[in-house]
C-alpha cells in the first residue's frame, strides 16, 4: 500500500508538473502591429447627429402597435437631411418592414463589405433616468439617452465616416453597403429582407460587420488591461413556455400539488441541473487568446483546458454568469402568469424562459434535456419561438486582419480576440450569403457603462463618439 501511495504522489507530483510547464509556454500571441490612427474627425458634428438620432423616439416593441411609425420616419429623413452627400452618391432601398439598404459603388464588386447597424432601440422608464431618455442632454462631457451605446452611435459612426469620404473625392475600392434595420431589438424581419435582396441580386459579402463585441476590461478573471473583442458567432436563442392545465375552483381546499406548485418544481428541477458544458470554437478561442495575458494561478487553468475541464465545468455550474453563459446552453426563467385572485386556482399556469443555445445543440435538442429533467407528463414543455444556432466565422482570414488592424489603429494597447456573443443580432442572417460575419461595436466601454445597455442612465461619453467614426474611416478606407 506504501508503494501504491508513492506512486500516487508521483504521479500527482507529474500531472502538476504538466500542468506548470504547459502555463509557463502559455506566452502571448502575436498581435496585429499598428501605429495610432493619424487621421482627424469632427468630433462636434458627429456628437450633435447623434444627439439628434437620440431625440428620435425609435422603441421597438413586441406590439408593433404600440409603436410610433412617425418618430421613425422622422429618423430616416434626419439620415437624409444630415447626410446628403451618402444620399447623393448612393443608392438607397427600403426594404422589408423597417430596413434601410445604402449601396456605395466602388472600382470593384468582386469583394463588398457590409457595415450593419440598427436604428430602433428598447423602451425606457424614464422615472428612472437621471435626464430624460430621449432628449439627448449633453452633460459634464457625457451624451445621455436611449441608444447612445446600443447602437444609433455605430450608426452614425458609419454614416459620418461615409459623408466625409464621399467629400474628399473618395471611392472605395470594392463595394460597400450600409444595412439598417429599424427592428433589430424585437427580432424583426427587417435585416432578413435584406438579406434576401442582396441574395437575389448575386451579392455575395467578402466580410460583414455588425454590433457585438467592444473595448473592455476585466472580461476573464486574472486578466488586466484592455480586450477587443470580436464575436465571430452567437449562440441560438428560443423561448419557451412551460405550462400546466388545472380544474381551476376555490383554493381553500388545495390539492396536494398546486399548478403554480407543479411549475416551481419544474424549474427547481431545471435550475439544479444546467445543461451539458461544452466549449464553442469562439469561447476557447478566446480564452487561449485572452488566457495567454493572465496571471500565473489562472493561466493555469486556461493553459490547460482540454485536462481540467472538469474543473471549469463544476466552477462555472456554481457561480453563473457571463463566464459560466460561454460554457453551456442556458435557461433563464423570466415570465410566471397564474390566477388574478389569490384565493383561486387557475385553469392555466405558465412560466416562460429565455434560452440561448450553445454550439452544437439545436432547440430540439434543449428541449429533450429539458423536458428529461422536468420529468413530469402533466408539464407541458413548448417552443414559442427559436433562432438556431448559425455558422461561425473564422479567424485568420482578411476581413478578420482588417478589423484586428483597424482596432489596433485607433485602441493600440488593446488585445484582440475573437469571442461567443451570447446575445442574438442581425448578423445572423448574413451567415447565409458571407462565410465573414464579425461582431464589433467601435467602442471602448467601462463596466459600468456595459450595464447600462438596456438599463437606465444609458449615456456615452463625447470623445468615443469621435473614435467610433475614426474606426469606421479606416475600415472604409481599406475595404
Amino acid at each position: 500500500m506504501l508503494y501504491a501511495f508513492l506512486g500516487l504522489v508521483v504521479l500527482l507530483l507529474l500531472f502538476l508538473l504538466l500542468l506548470t510547464v504547459r502555463a509557463l509556454m502559455f506566452k502571448p500571441l502575436k498581435q496585429p502591429v499598428a501605429g495610432r490612427w493619424q487621421g482627424k474627425v469632427d468630433g462636434k458634428r458627429a456628437a450633435a447627429n447623434l444627439q439628434k438620432m437620440i431625440q428620435c423616439r425609435t422603441v421597438s416593441h413586441d406590439d408593433t402597435g404600440l409603436e410610433d411609425d412617425g418618430e421613425f420616419e422622422r429618423f430616416r429623413q434626419l439620415l437624409v437631411r444630415e447626410y446628403p452627400l451618402v444620399h447623393r452618391h448612393c443608392h438607397v432601398k427600403r426594404l422589408g418592414r423597417r430596413g434601410l439598404l445604402y449601396h456605395w459603388p466602388g472600382r470593384n464588386a468582386e469583394n463588398p463589405t457590409v457595415f450593419m447597424s440598427h436604428y430602433d432601440v428598447v423602451p425606457a422608464d424614464c422615472s428612472a433616468w437621471q435626464h430624460p431618455p430621449f432628449e439627448g442632454v449633453i452633460q459634464d462631457g457625457f451624451l445621455w439617452g436611449r441608444g447612445t451605446l446600443d447602437t444609433k452611435v455605430t450608426l452614425c459612426g458609419i454614416m459620418e465616416a461615409a459623408e466625409q469620404l464621399i467629400d474628399r473625392g473618395f471611392v472605395p475600392a470594392n463595394d460597400i453597403y450600409l444595412s439598417f434595420a429599424g427592428d433589430e431589438e424585437t427580432s424583426g424581419a427587417s435585416a432578413s429582407a435584406i438579406v434576401d435582396h442582396l441574395e437575389s441580386n448575386g451579392v455575395r459579402p467578402h466580410m460583414v460587420l455588425d454590433e457585438g463585441g467592444a473595448v473592455v476590461e476585466g472580461v476573464l478573471p486574472g486578466v488586466s488591461g484592455k480586450c477587443a473583442l470580436v464575436g465571430t458567432g452567437e449562440k441560438g436563442k428560443m423561448h419557451l413556455r412551460l405550462s400546466v392545465t388545472g380544474k381551476g375552483g376555490h383554493a381553500s381546499s388545495p390539492p396536494r400539488l398546486t399548478p403554480v406548485g407543479r411549475l416551481a418544481r419544474a424549474v427547481c428541477r431545471i435550475e439544479a441541473r444546467p445543461l451539458p458544458y461544452r466549449l464553442a470554437a469562439p469561447a476557447r478561442q478566446m480564452l487561449e487568446t485572452l488566457g495567454r495575458h493572465a496571471s500565473f494561478a489562472p493561466r493555469l487553468l486556461y493553459a490547460n483546458l482540454s485536462l481540467l475541464a472538469p474543473l471549469l465545468d463544476l466552477f462555472t455550474r456554481k457561480t453563473g454568469g457571463e463566464i459560466n453563459a460561454l460554457m453551456r446552453t442556458t435557461v433563464a426563467f423570466t415570465k410566471m402568469q397564474a390566477s388574478q385572485a389569490v384565493n383561486v386556482f387557475p385553469p392555466v399556469a405558465t412560466v416562460e424562459a429565455d434560452v440561448r443555445i450553445n454550439e452544437g445543440s439545436t432547440s430540439d435538442s434543449v428541449l429533450a434535456q429539458i423536458e428529461k429533467r422536468i420529468n413530469d407528463p402533466e408539464v407541458r414543455v413548448e417552443k414559442v419561438a427559436v433562432i438556431e444556432v448559425n455558422p461561425f466565422s473564422s479567424t485568420g482570414t482578411e476581413p478578420w486582419q482588417r478589423v484586428s488592424k483597424g482596432i489596433k489603429q485607433i485602441w493600440p494597447e488593446s488585445v484582440v480576440s475573437p469571442y461567443l456573443m451570447i446575445a442574438a443580432s442581425d448578423s445572423r442572417h448574413f451567415t447565409r450569403i458571407s462565410e465573414n460575419v464579425l461582431r464589433f461595436s467601435a467602442m471602448e466601454l467601462s463596466t459600468e457603462e456595459r450595464k447600462t445597455i438596456h438599463g437606465n442612465d444609458e449615456r456615452i461619453p463625447l470623445e468615443k463618439i469621435g473614435d467610433c467614426v475614426k474606426f469606421f474611416l479606416y475600415m472604409m478606407e481599406t475595404s
